[in-house]
Parts: structure tokens; C-alpha cells; sequence
């Protein structure tokens, strides 16, 4: 009647995990690394005026991009002596560098967030057909602002 089992013997046998020399060394390795780090210097600490991130609060102002068509269908941007022919032959209808130009000038009057103008002169001896492919390119850059002038030469 005395017997005992050798099960309860078992349980106080089992090895146990000393994991004090563990936590001794996560401690060192952590005095190590916050003691060999360099602290980076805040742009605060450079005494130094860097831009600020706010813009301006007026909007520069764009001017009005001047389209000319003279008597010969040739079609001319800016206005006086600064401008350009951008096409000269015209028996062609799409007007290729006259779309890219109108293309910039709207992304640029957008990024401003102002609507983009369009001034245009037309000599009095051209042919309608050149007018009509002129404002479908203005049409086709989603240009709603569009005025004729005569004063461009003048300018």
C-alpha cells in the first residue's frame, strides 16, 4: 500500500530555462547601440532660413495668348515683333504646332487656376476655311475664352 507513483518524481526533473543571461545581454546590446548612434542634427538646429512651403497669395497674372491669320492663311502667335509662325501652309487642317502651343498654354493657365484667353486677328483677305481650323484647335484645347481683335499689329 505504500506505493507511489514515479510520475510526480518526473515533473520536478524537467529542465529548466535561465533566461537571466539573456535579458544581461539585450540590455548590453542596447546601452551599445544608443551609446555608438549619432544623433542626426533637426533642421531646426542649422540655423539656417529655409522657403517656407506656403505660396504667394496673389496669382501672377497671365496674359492673353494672340493668335494671327494672315492673307496668305499663314498663322502667327504672339503679337509685333515678338511673334511666330507656327504654320505656314494652308492646306493643312489640324494645325499640329498650333494645337501644341495651346496644349502649354492651358496647362499653364491651369496650374496658375486662371482661365486661359484667347485673342485673334484675322486679315480681312483670308480664307474662312484657315479661321474655321483655327478655332477648332482652340475648341479642341477646351478654350472657352476666345475674342477677335484688330489690335494686334499695333502692339
Amino acid at each position: 500500500m505504500s506505493r507511489k507513483k514515479k510520475s510526480d518524481n518526473l515533473e520536478e526533473d524537467e529542465p529548466g530555462l535561465d533566461i537571466s543571461s539573456l535579458i544581461d545581454v539585450c540590455f548590453l546590446l542596447l546601452i551599445y547601440f544608443l551609446v555608438t548612434t549619432t544623433i542626426q542634427p533637426r533642421e531646426q538646429d542649422l540655423k539656417m532660413a529655409l522657403p517656407s512651403d506656403s505660396s504667394s497669395s496673389a496669382p501672377l497674372d497671365l496674359a492673353p495668348m494672340f493668335i494671327r491669320v494672315d492673307q496668305s492663311g499663314k498663322v502667327w502667335v504672339n503679337a509685333g515683333k515678338a511673334g511666330e509662325l507656327v504654320e505656314s501652309d494652308p492646306n493643312i487642317h489640324h494645325l499640329p504646332e498650333l494645337t501644341s502651343r495651346l496644349t502649354t498654354y492651358v496647362s499653364t493657365a491651369n496650374a496658375g487656376a486662371q482661365e486661359p484667353v484667347v485673342q485673334v486677328s484675322v486679315a480681312g483677305e483670308a480664307e474662312q476655311q484657315r479661321v474655321i481650323d483655327v478655332l477648332n484647335c482652340i475648341a479642341g484645347a477646351e478654350i472657352s475664352a476666345v475674342t477677335f481683335t484688330d489690335l494686334v499689329d499695333r502692339l
